[in-house]
């Protein structure tokens, strides 16, 4: 008797907590609970979610960016459907897919200057793809990456982990792993000319804050690498694929990586794949002869299903102008909450590009909002971002969160489908939910029971 899924799902939504307390991770379950975000999502269409009381709410995470075209997209769906009934010769592995090398060509007219693509099956797994095809292709050993930066959480891209949080109790890391802080041309130049660097991995934005690079600072950057041989690796891993509002970030600062790293949207939501687009002289470094020809790859990465959601996610991209869309509500949104910060002393920058926006809060001058402030800071530094996050949640229906541990920026990462009604949405949302911050309302009171939970966190552990 076939599963039945659906059922599987409602007979036991109710008790997800419970389940994933006794099996998986109870500290998420805790967090969960302790926030308010318990709610039990059931249902979820484009940038929307529905929880079991059929509220509707409007996501700002997109699964951390996977849900860029939005959540069960018909054609994604759609091509699934189809590779499962057409009983394709999946993962012969003694054998080619035409598929992958179908979205392979498709994914290199987006940036010409490349010419080989090997598929992953997350973004992590293309960091670590692209630390071997560094060292490979250069001879060397050592790897450059930015304070702040997030690479991922296997090993290798633990080593180019700029963030303490997760590198805390999992010390022996990747030999000469060399860290220089974003947007600082001279100590990236100090670390490049022993000419033992093979790569300098990048975001062109920061996820971990939503640091954008300095107007030259990327063309810096491959300048320098090129002078001294080291390749300029771009991880594009959430800022690629319209995110932006170009397909890839580098677009804007008019840079050419000799290594691109792609994955979260690449997917459609639905099947995991990540893709390295790199020159053709670095990958046959690494595939150099017919016995080399497996010395690197992952059992899954080019299975038909994942790359059929590829495929089916760039035709969307380009028939639903998913990009254009991007520019031009990420371009309104940045519009209505700079307006904010006019009005609002807790706001202390808006920034952004495309639909990947930062709000960043900082300490107020006003005497009782100061004191307020202080006494919040002295519990758990940046909490209180989650003030703001919470009644956003609340109250008002917006799922939001941090854009770091101990960050006071918030992060707002929403499908690239939004619309004006949307941005209208989102703008009215923080406005409220600041301003009764700035009037000292309910949610310091929120503010003070966070701050018990951190100092008895703090006791416990």
């Amino acid at each position: 008797m076939p599963i039945n899924i659906q059922s599987l799902f409602t007979e036991h939504e109710g008790n997800r907590y419970d389940l994933h307390t006794h099996y998986l991770n109870e500290q998420m379950v805790r967090v969960l609970k302790t926030i308010g975000y318990n709610v039990r999502f059931t249902k979820a269409s484009g940038q929307y979610l529905h929880d079991h009381s059929g509220a509707k709410y409007l996501d700002l995470l997109s699964g951390w960016g996977v849900f860029a075209i939005g959540r069960n997209h018909p054609a994604i769906k759609d091509a699934l459907h189809q590779v499962l009934d057409a009983e394709l010769p999946n993962l012969v592995q003694m054998d080619v897919s035409p598929l992958a090398g179908l979205l392979a060509k498709r994914l290199l007219r987006y940036a010409p200057y490349m010419e080989k693509v090997f598929f992953a099956n997350s973004g992590t797994e293309t960091v670590e793809a692209a630390i071997k095809f560094a060292r490979a292709a250069t001879g060397r050993s050592a790897i450059a990456y930015c304070g702040h930066a997030f690479h991922g959480l296997s090993y290798g891209a633990l080593s180019l982990n700029g963030d303490t949080i997760f590198r805390q109790g999992f010390e022996g890391f990747l030999n000469d792993c060399r860290q220089v802080q974003f947007n600082d041309l001279p100590a990236l130049e100090a670390a490049l000319k022993s000419r033992d660097v093979a790569a300098f991995f990048v975001e062109p934005i920061q996820g971990k804050g939503v640091n954008i690079s300095d107007d030259t600072y990327l063309q810096e950057v491959q300048a320098l690498c090129r002078k001294y041989g080291t390749l300029f690796v771009a991880d594009e891993i959430q800022t690629g694929m319209g995110r932006t509002g170009r397909f890839f970030a580098v677009e804007h600062w008019n840079v050419e990586p000799d290594i691109l790293l792609i994955a979260k949207a690449l997917s459609g939501g639905h099947i995991p794949v990540g893709a390295v687009l790199t020159r053709k002289w670095i990958f046959d470094k690494l595939f150099n002869r017919m016995d080399r020809a497996v010395v690197h790859g992952s059992t899954f990465a080019k299975n038909d299903m994942a790359m059929a959601a590829g495929l089916a996610t760039l035709a969307v991209f380009e028939e639903e102008n998913i990009v254009r869309n991007a520019a031009i509500m990420g371009a309104r949104l940045m519009e209505k909450l700079s307006a904010l910060k006019q009005r609002y002393e807790l706001i202390k920058e808006v920034r952004g590009k495309g639909l990947m926006i930062g709000v960043e809060f900082g300490a107020p001058t006003s005497l009782k909002l100061k004191m307020a402030w202080s006494a919040l800071e002295a519990a758990n530094a940046g909490l209180f971002c989650q003030m703001i996050t919470i009644p956003l949640f609340k109250e008002h229906k917006i799922l939001a969160q941090v854009a770091g541990h101990g960050s006071y920026t918030i992060k707002l990462l929403p499908p690239l489908i939004i619309t004006e009604d949307d941005c209208n949405w989102i703008a009215g949302a923080f406005e409220a939910t600041i301003a009764e911050a700035h009037n000292l309302g309910a949610v310091w009171s929120l503010g003070k029971t966070l701050a018990g939970h951190a100092l008895q966190a703090r006791k416990t552990g």
